[in-house]
């Protein structure tokens, strides 16, 4: 039985499992690496861990993904490169720069992104509303990000280099959607992972021997953490390219930032005690932002480009 119906097309639906995805693969990611100390292996199992999940659902009749073709795989190649040069500049610009700083580069992408929506995608300018919206959403994260005492300017390079490589994958990543024709969005889960997954064994398989020497000194806790972690993998990337397809990228891009917002409020409310009002309110002030945020309709000039 195929999996069906217009709930499970739905916009709430996607963006809610995107988001509900994301907080959990991130508590489970933490949890992976803290028992398996092998990050680079973790993202490859949950890689090839997640084509191996679209594999055994075909071939159980529920869900019914593209084949492999030359000329899909071709158009889906800079999606695997553009994802993992993201990954790689996310974790070179923590390196460099602290959360804080990272975090105002994060929440001014929106801004990119809205006028790159305009030159390349076909949608309208965002209106004034939403132009306000923002900026307070960028507003809300530099008045937090400035109240912190860890708050520090540095690592503006790779900010910069991560920055201009993050946009390109939100509006590339939504032209792919709009432009390479899949039977489901389950194709689009196939392919992405499959192609990210090749370069990417090379990496582990040539790291460091702590690495390897974890891999093999695998224990039953580890596993079970790094199959939970695999098959949120696969849910996150299927809830993300159904997103992705439903939304403009630069709405997209806002639910991304939500989900940040979520993850620092918890800590806040959890571990971060000396968080001020002050910067508890800008947190509140991003995600007014957000709720009033209106997502920029097609141009007429842009008629015939799927939404």
């Amino acid at each position: 039985m195929v999996l069906s119906g217009n709930f499970y097309s739905s916009t709430p639906f996607a963006v809610g499992g995107y988001m509900l995805c994301s907080a959990t693969l991130l508590i489970s990611n933490k949890l992976a690496v803290h028992l398996l100390p092998a990050p680079s292996f973790i993202l490859f199992a949950q890689l090839l861990g997640t084509v191996a999940v679209v594999q055994g659902a075909s071939q159980l009749g529920y869900i019914k993904p593209d084949k492999l073709e030359k000329n899909k795989a071709l158009q889906f190649f800079p999606v695997a490169f553009i994802f993992l040069s993201t990954i790689f500049l996310n974790m070179k610009s923590l390196q460099h720069a602290n959360v804080e700083t990272f975090m105002i580069f994060r929440f001014s992408t929106p801004l990119c992104i809205s006028v790159a929506d305009y030159v390349f995608l076909g949608r309208q300018l965002p209106s004034m509303r939403s132009w306000i919206c923002l900026l307070g959403l960028l507003a809300g994260a530099v008045g937090y990000a400035i109240t912190d005492s860890a708050y520090e300017v540095k690592g503006y390079t790779f900010c910069a280099i991560w920055y201009f490589v993050f946009c390109l994958d939100q509006i590339y990543l939504k032209h792919i959607t709009n432009t390479v024709k899949m039977d489901s969005n389950w194709g689009r889960v196939y392919y992405s992972n499959l192609l990210a997954s090749a370069p990417l064994f090379f990496t582990f398989a040539s790291d460091s021997r702590n690495e390897m020497d974890a891999i093999r000194n695998i224990d039953s806790n580890a596993m079970i953490a790094l199959s939970v972690s695999v098959c949120l993998g696969a849910a996150m990337s299927y809830f993300a390219w159904s997103a992705r397809s439903l939304l403009s990228a630069t709405s997209f891009t806002i639910v991304g930032n939500v989900c940040k917002l979520l993850t620092i409020g918890i800590n806040v409310l959890l571990w971060d005690r000396h968080a001020s009002s002050f910067g508890v309110c800008c947190l509140l002030a991003c995600l007014c932002s957000v709720y009033f945020y209106k997502q920029a309709p097609l141009r007429k000039d842009g008629d015939g480009l799927p939404e």
